[in-house]
């Protein structure tokens, strides 16, 4: 089977994607010229590991959104100021989106930027989480409040990992996935997995080459995200990221079609992706989702980084999905309501 390449074209800031069995063994291929160490963060439950001829300090850090905060990352510096990293030397992030997240940002802010190459070992890393450059960590008051813009020199998506992953997890990649159905149109389900994760990676590629910043196409990268964002924060993370991002897309077609954007068959389409196609979505899930409460959830939106014009949502429509500004709070409010009653409803 021969690997998948996909190059991110940002100019002076371009890097590969390389997508296949035992690319992570490439990496020493992509650390900086004149590199003499290296830091390795990653979390020790991944049955994963990567080695570079460098010399080399491994830095676990615990799993779990409650550890993605401010405080990981001053650990993570202060352990960089006593190994010695410089800013020619490099960081390598094994693991989830948690750790591509809090190790990019880290690497980011350490001498005000240090080369970051991102390994993931998730589905979820492998088609979004570890592609575009987007760091963060979380804050009390919201999810990935804090972080940076901070492009990776290579994402190595070895797909070794996933004979490993647990099923949770790997449902947590199919959330996303389901996402750029919509985003792109393609039938994905036509394609083995290999090459659904390199196209997805190639649609945010794309998408990322063309508004890097998220200042506009790259915010439908999102679709699905503004619920989703508020049930992780709410609900402290009993649904994991893709399993919210799948309820989030079944409530996203559902605003769509109150605001008379789509129509029932489009919003059946969303189901038949979701839950029939993707297992996600289900009953489970949906009551812990409403278990949050309406108002909770409405405020957790209310705080998500889009809402600069009052609450704003990805939304499908008839030219493909849109970024759509000042969503009136009694349409979400009802159309969240109803949702929830309405359960796996169509």
């Amino acid at each position: 089977m021969n690997d998948h390449r996909i190059d991110v074209s940002l100019g002076d800031r371009s890097y590969p994607v390389l997508v296949g069995h035992g690319v992570a063994k490439r990496i020493d291929e992509f650390v900086p010229t004149g590199a003499k160490r290296a830091v390795v963060i990653t979390d020790p439950a991944i049955p994963f590991t990567v080695t570079t001829s460098l010399p080399s300090l491994v830095l676990p850090i615990a799993g779990g959104e409650d550890h993605k905060n401010l405080s990981t990352i001053e650990a993570l510096c202060r352990e960089f100021a006593r190994f010695g990293l410089t800013r020619s030397d490099v960081v390598i992030a094994v693991g989830g989106g948690l750790v591509t997240d809090v190790a990019g940002f880290a690497a980011s802010v350490w001498h005000r930027g240090t080369a970051v190459i991102h390994v993931p070992t998730t589905l979820l890393g492998m088609v979004d989480a570890a592609i575009g450059g987007k760091t963060a960590v979380n804050v009390p008051e919201g999810k990935n409040l804090v972080g940076a813009f901070w492009q990776p020199r290579a994402v190595l998506a070895d797909l070794v990992a996933l004979d490993t992953l647990p099923q949770r997890e790997l449902r947590c990649g199919l959330g996303e996935i389901a996402k750029y159905h919509f985003i792109a149109g393609d039938d994905l389900l036509a394609v083995p997995l290999d090459a659904r994760i390199a196209r997805c990676a190639e649609i945010k590629a794309r998408i990322v080459e063309g508004d890097e910043r998220e200042s506009g196409q790259r915010a439908l990268l999102n679709y699905g995200h503004t619920l989703a964002h508020a049930l992780e924060s709410a609900g402290h993370h009993d649904l994991a990221h893709g399993e919210a991002v799948a309820v989030g897309l079944l409530y996203a077609a559902e605003l769509a079609r109150s605001l008379g954007r789509i129509d029932d068959a489009r919003v059946a389409l969303h189901h038949r992706v979701v839950r029939d196609e993707y297992g996600l979505a289900t009953d489970e899930q949906l009551a812990s989702a409403s278990s949050n409460g309406v108002e909770t959830l409405l405020d957790y939106m209310r705080r998500d980084k889009k809402a600069t014009d009052g609450l704003t949502f990805v939304l499908d429509g008839q030219r493909g999905l849109e970024v759509v500004p000042g969503v009136d709070e009694a349409t979400v409010k009802v159309a969240l309501e109803s949702f929830f009653a309405r359960g796996v409803g169509r």
